[in-house]
């Protein structure tokens, strides 16, 4: 009876650490984005 229930627990719980992920990817590329791209510059320029 209440198989159903955990499958779709364990998919939500699946689903918020792919939604955690994905938010501490995108603010690690927006802190570094501006540094990575400076040093690439400075790589091209030399």
């Amino acid at each position: 009876m209440f198989r159903s229930s955990r499958n779709g627990q364990g998919l939500v719980e699946y689903g918020l650490i792919l939604v955690l992920a994905a938010v501490v990817i995108i603010a690690t590329l927006w802190l570094l984005g501006p540094n990575v791209g400076n040093v690439l510059a400075s790589f091209m320029a030399d």
